[in-house]
Protein backbone atom coordinates (compact mmCIF):
# COMPACT_ATOMS: atom_id res chain seq x y z
CA UNK A 1 0.00 0.00 0.00
CA UNK A 2 1.44 3.74 -0.98
CA UNK A 3 1.14 5.85 2.10
CA UNK A 4 0.10 8.72 -0.25
CA UNK A 5 2.85 10.66 2.32
CA UNK A 6 5.77 12.02 0.52
CA UNK A 7 8.59 10.31 0.79
CA UNK A 8 11.46 11.69 3.36
CA UNK A 9 14.20 13.70 2.33
CA UNK A 10 17.22 13.54 4.74
CA UNK A 11 20.38 15.98 4.29
CA UNK A 12 23.23 15.58 6.25
CA UNK A 13 25.81 18.23 7.25
CA UNK A 14 29.39 18.31 7.46
CA UNK A 15 32.78 20.48 7.14
CA UNK A 16 34.26 20.97 3.54
CA UNK A 17 37.75 20.76 3.39
CA UNK A 18 38.19 24.57 3.00
CA UNK A 19 36.32 24.44 6.95
CA UNK A 20 32.77 25.96 6.16
CA UNK A 21 29.83 23.68 6.73
CA UNK A 22 27.42 22.70 3.88
CA UNK A 23 25.06 20.05 2.68
CA UNK A 24 27.01 16.91 2.37
CA UNK A 25 24.76 14.65 1.48
CA UNK A 26 20.86 14.75 0.61
CA UNK A 27 19.18 11.24 0.26
CA UNK A 28 15.16 11.01 -0.55
CA UNK A 29 13.96 7.91 1.83
CA UNK A 30 11.42 5.91 0.29
CA UNK A 31 10.36 4.28 3.91
CA UNK A 32 9.94 0.35 4.08
CA UNK A 33 6.88 -1.42 4.28
CA UNK A 34 7.03 -4.03 6.65
CA UNK A 35 5.05 -7.68 5.66
CA UNK A 36 4.23 -8.54 9.18
CA UNK A 37 2.40 -4.89 9.56
CA UNK A 38 0.69 -4.44 6.53
CA UNK A 39 -0.46 -0.64 5.32
CA UNK A 40 2.52 0.77 8.01
CA UNK A 41 5.92 2.31 6.07
CA UNK A 42 8.96 3.49 8.57
CA UNK A 43 12.08 5.11 7.32
CA UNK A 44 15.31 4.71 9.63
CA UNK A 45 16.45 8.31 9.50
CA UNK A 46 19.58 8.74 11.32
CA UNK A 47 21.48 6.35 14.35
CA UNK A 48 24.23 6.94 16.75
CA UNK A 49 26.03 4.12 18.52
CA UNK A 50 27.45 6.05 20.73
CA UNK A 51 27.21 9.03 23.88
CA UNK A 52 28.80 11.51 23.26
CA UNK A 53 27.55 10.79 19.55
CA UNK A 54 30.47 11.28 17.63
CA UNK A 55 30.05 13.72 15.59
CA UNK A 56 31.39 13.12 12.32
CA UNK A 57 30.42 8.80 12.59
CA UNK A 58 29.02 8.02 9.84
CA UNK A 59 25.06 6.74 9.09
CA UNK A 60 24.50 3.47 11.76
CA UNK A 61 20.80 2.90 10.96
CA UNK A 62 22.16 -0.74 9.07
CA UNK A 63 23.04 -1.67 13.01
CA UNK A 64 19.07 -1.61 13.84
CA UNK A 65 17.57 -4.61 14.54
CA UNK A 66 13.93 -4.59 16.21
CA UNK A 67 12.46 -0.91 17.63
CA UNK A 68 15.43 -0.48 19.92
CA UNK A 69 17.84 2.07 18.88
CA UNK A 70 21.92 0.83 19.16
CA UNK A 71 23.09 0.13 22.88
CA UNK A 72 24.40 3.53 24.12
CA UNK A 73 22.94 5.35 20.78
CA UNK A 74 19.89 6.97 19.11
CA UNK A 75 18.01 6.14 16.04
CA UNK A 76 15.46 9.01 14.41
CA UNK A 77 12.99 6.94 12.69
CA UNK A 78 9.44 8.27 10.66
CA UNK A 79 6.63 6.14 10.23
CA UNK A 80 3.24 6.05 8.22
CA UNK A 81 0.47 4.38 11.26
CA UNK A 82 -2.98 3.80 8.62
CA UNK A 83 -6.10 4.24 9.85
CA UNK A 84 -7.62 1.31 12.20
CA UNK A 85 -10.41 0.66 9.19
CA UNK A 86 -7.20 -1.28 7.52
CA UNK A 87 -6.00 -2.13 10.89
CA UNK A 88 -8.88 -4.45 11.65
CA UNK A 89 -7.98 -6.62 8.23
CA UNK A 90 -4.37 -6.67 9.66
CA UNK A 91 -5.46 -7.98 12.68
CA UNK A 92 -7.62 -10.57 9.81
CA UNK A 93 -4.50 -11.47 8.62
CA UNK A 94 -2.42 -11.97 11.90
CA UNK A 95 -3.75 -14.72 13.22
CA UNK A 96 -0.76 -16.54 12.01
CA UNK A 97 1.98 -14.00 12.97
CA UNK A 98 3.99 -14.34 15.81
CA UNK A 99 4.46 -11.14 17.90
CA UNK A 100 8.14 -12.15 17.73
CA UNK A 101 7.93 -11.36 14.01
CA UNK A 102 5.70 -7.93 15.12
CA UNK A 103 8.41 -6.82 17.83
CA UNK A 104 11.76 -9.12 17.62
CA UNK A 105 12.43 -7.83 20.86
CA UNK A 106 9.50 -9.13 23.06
CA UNK A 107 10.92 -11.13 24.42
CA UNK A 108 12.56 -9.13 26.52
CA UNK A 109 9.65 -7.93 27.89
CA UNK A 110 6.38 -10.12 29.27
CA UNK A 111 3.87 -7.41 28.39
CA UNK A 112 0.03 -7.97 28.66
CA UNK A 113 -1.30 -7.12 25.04
CA UNK A 114 -5.32 -7.55 26.31
CA UNK A 115 -5.71 -3.97 25.85
CA UNK A 116 -4.19 -3.76 22.60
CA UNK A 117 -2.11 -6.21 20.61
CA UNK A 118 0.31 -3.37 19.33
CA UNK A 119 1.64 -3.23 23.55
CA UNK A 120 5.35 -2.86 23.66
CA UNK A 121 8.12 -1.69 26.20
CA UNK A 122 11.61 -0.01 24.57
CA UNK A 123 14.32 0.61 26.95
CA UNK A 124 14.66 4.15 25.89
CA UNK A 125 13.32 7.67 26.27
CA UNK A 126 11.73 8.22 22.93
CA UNK A 127 10.60 11.45 21.34
CA UNK A 128 7.31 10.80 19.58
CA UNK A 129 6.63 13.95 17.61
CA UNK A 130 3.20 14.07 15.71
CA UNK A 131 3.74 14.90 11.95
CA UNK A 132 0.80 14.96 10.26
CA UNK A 133 -2.82 13.37 11.24
CA UNK A 134 -3.82 12.35 14.85
CA UNK A 135 -2.68 9.15 16.99
CA UNK A 136 -4.07 7.78 20.16
CA UNK A 137 -1.18 6.98 22.97
CA UNK A 138 -2.38 4.12 24.72
CA UNK A 139 -0.98 2.97 27.94
CA UNK A 140 -1.80 0.01 30.62
CA UNK A 141 -3.55 2.86 32.50
CA UNK A 142 -5.65 5.25 29.81
CA UNK A 143 -4.86 6.76 26.52
CA UNK A 144 -4.49 10.49 24.72
CA UNK A 145 -5.23 12.05 21.62
CA UNK A 146 -2.32 13.25 19.92
CA UNK A 147 -2.35 15.64 17.29
CA UNK A 148 -0.35 17.16 14.53
CA UNK A 149 2.52 19.13 16.41
CA UNK A 150 2.04 17.26 19.65
CA UNK A 151 5.04 15.53 21.71
CA UNK A 152 5.20 12.62 23.90
CA UNK A 153 7.90 11.77 25.95
CA UNK A 154 8.05 8.03 26.49
CA UNK A 155 10.06 6.91 29.38
CA UNK A 156 10.40 2.92 29.30
CA UNK A 157 6.78 2.39 29.64
CA UNK A 158 4.28 0.02 28.09
CA UNK A 159 2.36 1.25 25.45
CA UNK A 160 1.30 1.08 21.71
CA UNK A 161 -0.57 3.24 19.18
CA UNK A 162 -4.04 3.53 17.51
CA UNK A 163 -4.84 5.24 14.44
CA UNK A 164 -8.69 5.94 14.26
CA UNK A 165 -9.28 8.47 12.24
CA UNK A 166 -9.71 8.05 8.06
CA UNK A 167 -6.27 9.38 7.53
CA UNK A 168 -2.48 8.24 7.69
CA UNK A 169 -0.59 9.44 10.77
CA UNK A 170 2.72 10.64 10.01
CA UNK A 171 5.22 10.21 13.10
CA UNK A 172 8.30 11.31 13.77
CA UNK A 173 10.67 8.96 16.57
CA UNK A 174 13.78 9.53 18.09
CA UNK A 175 14.72 7.08 20.98
CA UNK A 176 17.29 6.91 23.02
CA UNK A 177 19.36 4.34 24.82
CA UNK A 178 17.74 4.01 28.44
CA UNK A 179 19.72 2.24 31.75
Amino acid sequence: MNSGLPPISRLVTGIGEDGKSRIVETKMLEGKTLSERPGFRMANVWATTSTPALIQAPEATETLHGVHPPKGGTVIRMMDIPPQPIMAEVSAAQHHVTRAQLFPDASRHSVDTSRHPGMHMTESVDYAIIISGELWAIMEDGESLMKAGDVLVQRGTVHAWANRSEEICRICFVLIDGA
